[in-house]
């Protein structure tokens, strides 16, 4: 079954003294974009938590941060480096008198050189608190990719429906294409009756013309290959690896073949039904857009 890009996750845990909080959500894009927010004493996690993401998703920006919150959640000092702080002083005076310059040394010019603090260490994080961190983040995705999961349901109804109402126009235009030829038939040999008044008509030249218009004007083809893609579709719709992106080229094989039974017949009436499946051809592309 289809999957929509649009969803949203949260979870959280209580270890230790603080709460892990960790929110993930998602939205459209054409390729699989990862945004991930964490406090700095836990980006050694980061790239093995990025591969998670990876490993469910295939399409999307998704966003998750990743939060510690309570009384001992800053329990870990930075610590400060004077002996290196000392040395960037010496160096910057030396070079402020080498080239004479005129900048003073500030406390902004020194936060700049990130060396000079030292972050909470991370060993103070026991394994079992950065293990529940990560079933707390894996809780997450699980929530987000079951909404996604929801969200794919709904378009898969939506588009289910909108292929049967196209499966029925097409029915329609099938039925119709017949007697566009009886009707030009007709007003052909109307139209050359006026036109000589009256006399004789060559019924063998009336039948050629009338078999020329039949055969430019013969949609069979385009018919059969609407089917195929509509079956092929509707395949898609039930496939648990479809991409959204595959739907879309078959979209645009679709309108295709539909621009060509309107350019091939001269009728209102199939003219107007050729609109209608345009219409749901774009209203499915809209929602092509969502999925995976």
């Amino acid at each position: 079954m289809i999957k929509s890009m649009t969803g949203y996750g949260r979870a959280e845990t209580v270890q230790d003294g603080r709460n892990i909080v960790v929110e993930a959500k998602s939205v459209n894009h054409r390729f699989l974009e990862i945004l991930l927010r964490m406090p700095s004493v836990l980006s050694p996690l980061e790239m093995d938590f990025k591969k998670k993401v990876s490993e469910r998703f295939k399409r999307g920006r998704i966003e998750v941060s990743l939060r510690l919150e309570g009384e001992n959640t800053y329990a870990f000092p930075v610590s400060l480096n004077l002996d290196i702080a000392r040395n960037y002083i010496d160096v910057l005076k030396r070079l402020k008198k080498e080239f004479n310059l005129q900048s003073s040394i500030t406390l902004k010019t020194l936060a700049g050189f990130r060396d000079i603090f030292t972050p909470p260490a991370e060993t103070q994080l026991s394994p079992d608190f950065l293990s529940h961190v990560e079933k707390t983040f894996l809780e997450s995705l699980t929530i987000l990719s079951n909404m996604r999961q929801e969200e794919g349901l709904v378009l898969y109804q939506d588009m289910d429906m909108r292929l049967k109402s196209i499966k029925g126009i097409l029915e329609a235009i099938n039925l119709r294409a017949p007697q566009v030829v009886v009707e030009y038939q007709k007003r052909l040999s109307e139209r050359i009756k006026e036109l000589t008044e009256g006399l004789e008509l060559d019924e063998s030249r009336l039948v050629q013309e009338v078999a020329i218009m039949a055969e430019r004007s013969d949609i069979t083809e385009e018919i059969v290959r609407m089917h195929s893609h509509i079956s092929q579709f509707e395949e898609f719709l039930l496939s648990e690896g479809t991409e959204g992106r595959k739907i879309d080229f078959l979209l645009q094989e679709m309108n295709r073949e539909i621009n060509t039974i309107g350019s091939k017949v001269s009728d209102v009436e199939i003219t107007r039904q050729v609109i209608e499946v345009k219409s749901e051809l774009g209203k499915l592309r809209e929602q092509a857009q969502n999925i995976e």
